[in-house]
């Protein structure tokens, strides 16, 4: 009988068997990024790999059955930022990057850290696991660096070390006539969504943000959370003064919003993102700003305490009233579908990131197959719309977080986490309550995927262990923002 480790250094194995095949392999000067109609990314925000493949293990019962699976180029990315300052510093020397085998060592480690969300002790039971947890990114500068293209301080918003705004890859795409959505699962004016449309200093200015989002329109569709009215739980509530309003610019700008005095159709009911996405809504000529009817996050917050961290997060027992992410992103392909010039759509299923703070097993496994739904839904659209000669699909996230590995992982150095079968939570240990300074994995398929590949310049050969075979070079967050910017010949 397989005991824990065996079992899950097999699977991995498995799946390691099964996807190197898929890789595309490609010299530098061979590999050129080809012209895309449409350009596509989506993220599944603070996703590590052992976040994928406890999604897959819950759905499926075994790796290797999600869409993206069967795309033809898999690479590794760094994500680490320039520096790990909150605001400019005006040196735009690099101050941290990304070291294998420090990555992984199994040296024993030292002290502990973590523990400002879950309040939980964590500590370093090996050096790799106390290296990851230092110098990391966040989701700001994460999301700047796919979208402009550079590393800069983390809390920038399309901002640069030495204190300048950067375009942003929405600006690019309008640039070059295309259309422009963006898409998630968290507030509309939250890190990751701001990147695509936005500059600021500091992603905590969410007033700032969304008026800018409104006073300069970027987005044709902009869908997500972060709705003034409604609670966590999706009931309508009186708000709680003018910062109930800030993730869509102050009051001033929701009542322009909500009275037809902006660029904008408003959506804010279930029934309305669900005629979106079949065609049928009247958009009177309007761009939309669909805002889910609920506060924070679509469905991760919901029964809890708000930011207090509880042991348990059940799945289930989903709102009734708040629409999927897979449904706004049919809304979203309905619309940017029919513009003459073609599109660039961001995508993010932003509460992941927010599961994986809180630990929470069963939310992040719940919140990542809402995102892989979505990617089904992309390339379904895809297929039936001119096909990946057209379109660019890349699938990847941020950043790690929350180091979830399997459950003897404080004794066994990066255990994977434990199959237990479909519709059975995996077996897991989390090791950190935020960011990781980790590997992270990119899935891509369309015209010029396989550059990715050519931009590769490290290599870890640790990737057997988690699952990737022979896929072990890495290329940098800023090659996604290149690809993307080279494929819309926005460069």
């Amino acid at each position: 009988m397989l005991n824990r480790r065996q079992f899950g250094l097999m699977s991995l194995a498995a799946a390691g068997a099964l996807a190197a095949p898929m890789v595309v392999r490609a010299t530098r000067a061979a590999a050129q990024a080809g012209s895309a109609r449409n350009v596509i990314l989506m993220i599944s925000d603070g996703a590590g790999f052992h976040t994928w493949h406890a999604a897959s293990y819950y759905r499926h019962g075994k790796l290797g059955m999600e869409v993206f699976d069967a795309f033809p180029v898999k690479t590794l990315m760094t994500t680490y930022p320039l520096n790990v300052e909150r605001a400019p510093t005006n040196d735009m020397t690099p101050k941290v990057g990304y070291d294998a085998a420090a990555a992984w060592s199994t040296a024993p480690g030292e002290g502990q850290l973590g523990a400002d969300i879950t309040k939980l002790p964590y500590k370093n039971h090996f050096a790799g696991y106390e290296y990851v947890k230092r110098n990391y990114v966040d989701s700001a500068a994460a999301g700047t660096a796919l979208s402009s293209g550079i590393k800069t301080f983390n809390n920038s918003i399309n901002w640069t070390n030495d204190g300048k705004p950067v375009r942003d890859m929405g600006k690019a795409a309008k640039a070059t006539g295309r259309a422009v959505g963006v898409v998630s699962s968290v507030q509309v004016s939250h890190a990751t969504p701001a990147v695509f449309y936005a500059q600021n200093v500091s992603r905590n200015n969410y007033a700032e943000i969304g008026a800018q989002l409104l006073e300069e329109a970027v987005p044709d569709v902009i869908m997500g959370a972060g709705h003034p009215m409604f609670n966590r739980d999706g009931r309508y509530t009186t708000p709680a003064g003018d910062k109930a309003f800030q993730y869509v610019g102050g009051a001033d700008a929701y009542v322009k919003l909500a009275t037809g005095q902006s660029p904008y159709k408003l959506i804010d009911t279930k029934a309305g993102f669900e005629a979106l996405a079949a065609g049928t809504l009247d958009l009177e000529g309007k761009q939309v700003y669909g805002l889910a009817p609920v506060a924070n996050t679509l469905q991760y917050q919901r029964g809890t305490r708000g930011n207090d961290w509880t042991p348990e997060a059940p799945m289930g027992n989903l709102i009734e009233t708040v629409p999927s992410l897979e449904t706004m992103t049919k809304g979203a392909l309905a619309v940017l579908g029919t513009k003459p010039n073609g599109f660039f759509l961001m995508v993010e299923g932003g509460a992941v990131d927010w599961a994986a703070h809180g630990n929470h097993t069963g939310r992040i496994i719940e919140e990542q197959i809402d995102f892989n739904r979505s990617v089904e839904a992309v390339v379904a659209w895809i297929e039936a719309n001119g096909g990946f000669e057209n379109t660019l699909l890349i699938v990847t996230t941020d950043h790690g977080n929350g180091m979830m590995y399997g459950p003897e992982s404080d004794t066994f150095a990066f255990q994977p986490v434990v199959n237990r079968g479909q519709g059975n939570l995996p077996e897991v240990q989390w090791h950190y309550d935020t960011h990781t300074n980790e590997l992270v994995p990119v899935w891509a398929k369309g015209p010029g995927a396989e550059a990715l590949v050519a931009a590769s310049t490290g290599e870890d050969l640790h990737t057997a262990m988690v699952g990737w075979g022979s896929v072990n070079r890495y290329h940098d967050n800023t090659d996604i923002a290149r690809l993307m910017m080279s494929a819309m010949s926005a460069a």
